[in-house]
Parts: C-alpha cells; structure tokens; sequence
C-alpha cells in the first residue's frame, strides 16, 4: 500500500475498514470530551461495552441461586471454562482439549515448569532471550534455585549482536544447538514485550526438538495479537494472559496450552482438586488421578467473575472473523505508524524516532517500539498531554500499539501529527 500523510487518506481507510464498527463495542478513554488515542493494548486492552452485563449476568446467577449456580442456571459454573475454550483454542491454533482457562499467567509458567522443566545433573540448563519479562525472569530464577542449581550457570541468556536491538533467528538456532548437551529446556516470549520482535517459534521448537530438548513459550504479547499454530507447530506448552490483546480486564484470568502428546506421560504436578479427572471429582477420593487434557493442570476453584469478563471479549473476536482477520488490518494499521514516523525522520533530515521493531510484519506484532533520541521523556509527556496514551519503557523507549479492534487509521494520523508537534515544543 502506498501510504499518505493525509487526513482524508487515514478516513478514507477508517471508511474501506470491515472492522470499523468494532470500536463501538469498547469504552475508550476520554480526553477533553472527545475519545483519547489509546495505543497502549500491548499493555492492558480497553473494556468491552458488553463486559458489564457479562459480569452482571453471573452477579444476578450468584444472588438468586447462591451455591445452586454451580448446577443450574443458564450458565452453570461447573461448565462454564468450556464456553471459553472453543474461541480460545482458535486464538492459539490449538486443540480444544489443549488448552485451558485459569489462574495467572506466572502462577500458570510455574506449573507448567513443574512438568516439563526435568534437570539431571547434566542437562539442567534454560535457554532464554536476553531481556525477557522480568516476571519470567523471577519465575526461571526460583525454579532453578528450587532444584539445587544457581541461576549464573544454569540459566543462558542470549542477546542482539552488537548494535542490534533483536535477535537473529539463526543466533536462536545456533545457541541451541551449542548448547545441546546441557540443555533441559528452551523457554522464550513469543514477542518480545521490549522490542516487540515476533520469534519465529516454529523454528525455535523445531530446532529444541532435533536436539531432544522441551520448548516452551509465555504469549501474553503474542495471544490475540498474532495468528498462533501451537499444535502444528509441536510447541510443548505455553501459557498466556488476557488483559493485553484479548481485553479480558486488569490482571484477567489466563491460559495454558499443553500438546497432546503429553497427555499419557506421567508429569509431576502441583495438583488440585479442579484438574482431578471429572467423572470422579465429586466422590472426594483420596489419590490424585488428572483430568485428561490440559484441564489436568488446573489447581483451583475457577474465578467465574474473571472468566465472565474473558468471554465478553472472546465473543467479540469470534464475531470479528477471528485473530487472521485482525491481524490483515493489524499489519496496515502498524504500517501506517511506521509510516509517519519515518515521514517525521525524513523531512527533519535525522532520525529523531528510532524504530527498534523489525520492519518486516511478519516479524513483528501489533506494536513499534521507538528510541527518542532527544528527550524522551519529555515526548512521551507532551503525547499523553495531548490525549494519546502509550507506553514508556526506560531509559528512551515508547512503545505504541494500535489495536485492529478499537484502533482507527485516524488515530494513527493524528497520534504522528502529535509526535510531529513534541519535536516542535519541547
């Protein structure tokens, strides 16, 4: 697409867009009476219209049939995870019976460690990018520890060559295969939150595989953002949360996938009544025997509030087409951004926006990452000022997200117009 640096051209395309109407089916934020530019979905995604009486619904469940609602009602509790997982599973490219709703994302990474990470005293090392979420750094750190290694040298980082803000995927492939004989587990994001590099997480299991070792992946910037094929690609487990791209409410309730080709093994678990095997459940026997699938990892009661909330914007991405629908949209729309700061760069004749991302979309999610090379602080103030909410990572990043489901082409314009006019007054 031939872009423009026009008003007209950004609503023209808000005009041609199919998904248009799909912002009236969220509450944006307001700024001076009028709709904030909300380019910040890679952190927290905006409320569904309908996530109210969602919620309402089982609140009215909760008051007229008390414990009851557990069984009866229109949406019995007991149930009511699978309502879910049918959308979900189509998110990540799953099974149904490999994918599961509940507790927390680093809550979920570390039970999942309880399976699939199996240190010996020679393989007991895990391959992880340089600068991954510092939750999953915490999480990996404890689990090492918790089996006796230190964090130093069971834990291998790897980082961008010098001068380089993301990772070759070769680099990935050959610090795998260099470290074959020591490895217990491959556990990378599938975007990275930072730089919002899309790994190529085929490859990345492919290559762990080839040399006997587990491949996992945490998703929370990658489910609901990209099209995911977990089960064709022979990922062993993942785990996600739902408050960013899939706009299920602060702290939301996450998700795990687990293949099944683990179904029969024998896993160590930390085990709950919820992921004690269904037909049984109620007989309160003593002896551990897990659900069949990835519902066997459940631990807890399931929050049904938090899960109202989920459904509410499953729905709509089931409506909308699906995540490869929103993701045709996603790529013009964080190409446009791309576009305009470029267009910024170009007529000031220095590159006064850095875009650390990868250029091309296949490498990327819906998201840009961008290096102010003047005060950056200061620019990220003068936008939020301004009315355009987006994210500051230190010590120079802002990290800018345009969602296909409530973003316009027209808050794209205008949020370069504002970044335009912080060169120009700060």
């Amino acid at each position: 697409m031939q872009y423009q640096n026009r008003l007209d051209f950004a609503q023209q395309l808000d005009e041609q867009d199919t998904l248009k109407a799909f912002r009236n089916k969220f509450l944006i934020p307001q700024y001076n009476g009028r709709d904030a530019i909300y380019l910040c979905g890679n952190s927290l995604g905006l409320q569904p219209v309908a996530a109210k009486d969602y919620l309402s619904d089982q609140l009215t469940n909760w008051q007229k049939l008390g414990v009851e609602g557990w069984f009866e009602g229109n949406d019995p509790w007991l149930s009511y995870h699978k309502k879910l997982t049918p959308i979900l599973s189509a998110i990540v490219g799953a099974h149904e019976k490999e994918v599961s709703v509940m507790n927390s994302l680093t809550v979920n990474l570390h039970l999942l460690m309880v399976s699939f990470y199996k240190p010996t005293t020679k393989r007991y090392k895990i391959l992880i990018e340089g600068g991954a979420f510092p939750s999953d750094q915490y999480a990996l750190d404890s689990q090492v520890r918790f089996h006796g290694f230190d964090p130093k040298d069971a834990i291998i980082e790897i980082f961008p060559r010098s001068g380089e803000y993301t990772l070759r995927t070769e680099d990935i492939l050959d610090a795998i295969k260099n470290n074959a004989d020591e490895l217990a587990l491959v556990l990378f994001s599938g975007i990275n939150y930072y730089t919002g590099q899309f790994f190529d997480i085929e490859a990345i299991t492919k290559a762990a595989h080839d040399v006997g070792v587990i491949a996992g992946f945490d998703l929370a910037h990658a489910a609901g953002n990209v099209p995911l094929k977990l089960h064709d690609w022979g990922v062993d487990f993942a785990c996600w949360c739902s408050y960013k791209y899939m706009n299920s409410g602060p702290g939301g309730i996450s998700g795990i996938f687990v293949h099944e080709k683990h179904f029969n093994e024998d896993h160590n678990r930390f085990a709950g009544w919820w992921g004690y095997r269904k037909d049984k459940q109620f007989l309160m026997a003593p002896g551990f025997e897990a659900e069949p699938g990835a519902e066997g990892w459940q631990v807890s009661t399931p929050p049904i509030m938090l899960m109202a909330l989920h459904k509410a914007s499953l729905d709509i991405f089931e409506e909308a087409g699906g995540v490869s629908v929103l993701r045709a949209k996603s790529e013009v729309l964080t190409g446009y951004l791309e576009f305009l700061i470029n267009e910024i760069n170009l007529k000031k004749g220095k590159e006064l926006f850095k875009i650390i991302t990868p250029k091309e979309p296949g490498k990327r999610g819906g998201q840009l990452s961008v290096v102010c090379a003047g005060d950056a602080k200061g620019i990220f103030n003068y936008l939020t000022q301004n009315g355009v909410i987006g994210d500051w990572r230190e010590p120079n990043v802002i990290r800018l997200s345009p969602v296909p489901l409530y973003s316009s082409f027209t808050d794209v314009f205008y949020a370069g117009q504002l970044l335009v006019g912080s060169v120009e007054n700060i």
